[in-house]
């Protein structure tokens, strides 16, 4: 029979070995010598293959791909040696065999068996459908809406005595809701919140708290995973990662902690809303974290889906994508309309209010033109110019927050007189003070960066048991997934704006969700003046990158500005046509000279 080139198999082990559920590294990966036709059909049929200077293509070595090549040897016989030939036909059936359990799941079929745990509250169906999923196939992203339960869905994959010890990762004021939830949930299992950043023993330490053995659950925040990645890897058979839009940027330490104990474990679990903050290519590294193999190395998954542009990667399609991980099995997303548990519509009323021209000048004293000239102008060096783009962004946006500030206030006494609760996001501690100082017969209370996370629990009690207390003051990125809030308020004012829509849509589920009785009313105060402008612009941009990867059904968001993929550069151009007519100069100190621009 005539052959049409080679398949072989280059490993990072010494030998060919059957396929387990270890996962691979990324040195392994197959190799086609071919025929130039053949060449070229599968260079259309596998985006991702990459050439080298050998003139052979390479591809990573993962379950889908084994089910594709096999059938390309079916279709174009080739060479193989037989523990090459074997181990494809035995990681292609790893593959019909994982997407044949979870469309079982998926079809409604539910998992139990002995020794299982029978929760203390019952589950919705859509919630045990994505928790037996990830028993099945062994990860799943989730991205359900806000408010639909994540939270007990990932708690549904302890049912299995297969999946415990388990390991929680999460931000950490999220950790003792979680412990809330498993008390709540399944009483019979102990958890333990990690309370040092070195690994310690904890049926040793806490030996009242958990009589002497160590616990079901371990819940360990992101701050302090990258030194428990050695410890837990191996020791723990599932981990739950809440919010893991935290782990978008491969190259912390809480990625490199987080992708050791995921890589040791049997069942991987993400859970988020929001899975893209800023550009598409993060779905890359925060599901690689679930499962590295599934959408190939970064450099495969660039040449497939997207493209590179100076460290940010985007998607060429999202929702070509989207409907990838779905197909695949790798995510699944439900909304309320799904699962007939709608919450009224959330209203999102854009408002514009007044701002102090002369507050920005004053706060900027020039230098934003100076920093402006200097990124445009591409004079200095790199690491000066990153330095620059670091202070205008921050100078400006400070200053923005600043000149709005007290018409923000006067905006939220209005609504606070009309009875309502509110919860105002903002940033800056200074604008905080102006809030604190305009409101402060209000009394309001604080959620941000400042305070403890004993503080962060008892301002949200407060906020919520005393109906004298109608201000809730919260960082835009703190919070995230925070419940409670939904009983008592509706209404979301942001006085300060975040550089990426996902944040926005995270602060509104705080209120939006299971609970909560009302239209959600989102008031987004802006200015015409400072960085407002282009932050609302660039905001389009990300919304149009993240919303059809994640919702199959979201209209493609139309990018405001086609040209505007560098944020800062963008500001810089803004301030400088401010300042255009000025006719001014101004000096700057910038490393370790002066640079002398027009004002």
């Amino acid at each position: 029979m005539r052959t049409y080139g080679r398949l072989s198999r280059h490993s990072s082990s010494a030998v060919d070995t059957a396929p387990s559920r270890t996962r691979l590294s990324a040195a392994d990966r197959w190799r086609l010598d071919a025929d130039p036709n053949v060449v070229m059909r599968v260079k259309r049929i596998f985006p991702r293959v990459a050439s080298e200077r050998d003139r052979a293509l390479y591809i990573g070595d993962t379950p889908e791909v084994a089910f594709e090549l096999l059938w390309l040897t079916k279709r174009w016989p080739l060479e193989m040696a037989a523990s090459a030939a074997a181990y494809l036909e035995a990681r292609a059936s790893e593959y019909v065999e994982a997407r044949d359990s979870v469309d079982r799941v998926l079809a409604g079929e539910r998992l139990t068996g002995d020794g299982w745990l029978e929760p203390a509250r019952a589950p919705r169906d859509y919630q045990v459908l994505a928790a037996d999923a990830v028993l099945s196939v062994g990860r799943l992203l989730v991205v359900d809406e806000l408010g639909l339960g994540k939270t007990f869905t990932g708690l549904l994959v302890l049912r299995s005595p297969a999946a415990l010890p388990a390991v929680v990762v999460c931000p950490t004021h999220l950790q003792r809701q979680w412990m809330r939830e498993l008390a709540l949930s399944f009483p019979m299992l102990r958890g333990h919140i990690v309370t040092r950043t070195a690994p310690y023993d904890p049926a040793e330490v806490y030996a009242r708290e958990l009589g002497g053995r160590n616990p079901d659950v371990l819940v360990v925040p992101y701050s302090k995973i990258a030194g428990w990645g050695h410890h837990l890897a191996g020791a723990a058979r599932t981990v739950i990662f809440d919010e893991i839009q935290e782990l978008r940027r491969p190259q912390t330490q809480k990625y490199i902690g987080s992708a050791m104990v995921a890589d040791a474990a049997d069942y991987r679990m993400g859970l988020t809303a929001t899975p893209v903050y800023n550009y598409g290519g993060e779905i890359h590294s925060i599901f690689s974290i679930l499962d590295k193999d599934a959408l190939g190395t970064r450099e495969e998954f660039i040449a497939e889906w997207g493209r590179n542009d100076n460290g940010r990667v985007y998607v060429s399609n999202p929702r070509a994508l989207g409907a990838h991980m779905r197909q695949e099995r790798l995510m699944i997303r439900r909304t309320r309309a799904d699962v007939r548990r709608e919450l009224p519509e959330v209203l999102r009323i854009p408002h514009t209010v007044a701002a102090d021209e002369h507050v920005i000048d004053q706060q900027t004293a020039g230098t934003t033109l100076a920093l402006a000239e200097l990124i445009l102008s591409g004079g200095g060096t790199r690491e000066e110019r990153f330095v620059a783009s670091g202070d205008l962004d921050a100078q400006l946006r400070r200053a923005t927050g600043l000149a709005k500030a007290p018409y923000v206030a006067d905006f939220v006494r209005l609504l606070i007189e009309s009875d309502e609760k509110v919860v105002l996001f903002g940033w800056h501690r200074d604008v905080y003070d102006v809030w604190r100082e305009r409101l402060a017969d209000l009394a309001p209370i604080f959620y941000t960066g400042s305070e403890s996370q004993a503080r962060k629990e008892a301002a949200r009690e407060a906020f919520i048991s005393d109906p004298e207390r109608r201000l809730l003051v919260m960082s835009l990125r703190s919070g995230a997934g925070l419940d409670g809030l939904q009983e008592v308020s509706k209404v979301a004012v942001f006085g300060e704006l975040d550089w990426s829509p996902a944040q926005h849509d995270q602060c509104i589920g705080r209120l939006h969700r299971d609970g909560q009785d009302g239209n959600v009313l989102a008031y987004f105060l802006t200015c015409n003046h400072g960085s407002d402008p282009v932050v609302m612009e660039t905001l389009g941009i990300k919304r149009g990158q993240a919303e059809p990867i994640r919702d199959p059904d979201a209209a493609l968001f139309e990018q405001a500005a086609p040209d505007a993929r560098d944020r800062i550069r963008r500001l810089a151009e803004h301030v400088r046509d401010r300042h255009r007519d000025r006719g001014k100069t101004v000096t700057i100190t910038v490393g370790r000279r002066d640079e002398v621009v027009p004002r």
